[in-house]
């Protein structure tokens, strides 16, 4: 009798010590769907959605809190993506959070009227502003993601917003209007 008991804790005590290897081992950080919506979100930072960042929004969605439609710069594309990610129907573009833009765009600073305040540097969520104090303010282009957050707070009006020009990499060839038709046979 006493054989069987002390058999049975020792394998007990060996599966304790492999299941507590294992959930330190395997331990899992942070909510995996969190990271897989982050991960389709643009990254922009714009708070166009109601929350202070993707990350925010992303955590927000897994929650149920936040419905998938509330990122312009996103647009349908990253709707869709989301709907299918969490396998939820596609719904459009929330107007009250903003449309869609065309083309993508950046702001430039005229760095002849820039007085250095730095308010456009504070409102810029990802940094894409360089300057001092006192000092010309320019726009990292390449950081820039067209949020257009700096501009409000801007007291002499400096900051503009232009169209991305499109580069090999970046440009997309037009669908045609009417489809293609086939070549007829001869």
């Amino acid at each position: 009798m006493w054989v069987v008991v002390i058999t049975l804790a020792i394998i007990s005590a060996a599966f304790g010590l492999l299941l507590g290897y294992s959930a330190i081992r395997f331990k899992v950080e942070g909510d995996p769907v969190v990271d897989q919506i982050d991960a389709l979100l643009p990254q922009t930072q714009c708070g166009q959605c109601t929350y202070a960042g993707c990350r925010p929004y992303a955590e927000a969605i897994a929650k149920g809190e936040a419905d998938i439609n509330q990122c312009p710069p996103g647009g349908e594309a990253v709707i869709i993506a989301l709907a299918d990610l969490l396998d939820m129907e596609v719904k459009p573009l929330s107007a009250e959070h903003g449309v869609e833009k065309e083309t993508a765009t950046v702001v430039y600073i005229d760095e002849q009227t820039c007085i250095g305040c730095t308010l456009c540097i504070q409102a810029c969520p990802v940094d894409a502003i360089l300057g001092a104090a006192k000092q010309m303010h320019t726009v990292i282009e390449s950081e820039c993601t067209g949020c257009n957050l700096c501009i409000p707070p801007c007291p002499v009006d400096c900051i503009y917003v232009k169209p991305v020009e499109p580069t090999l990499q970046t440009w997309i060839w037009e669908q045609p209007i009417g489809g293609f038709a086939a070549p007829k046979a001869t």
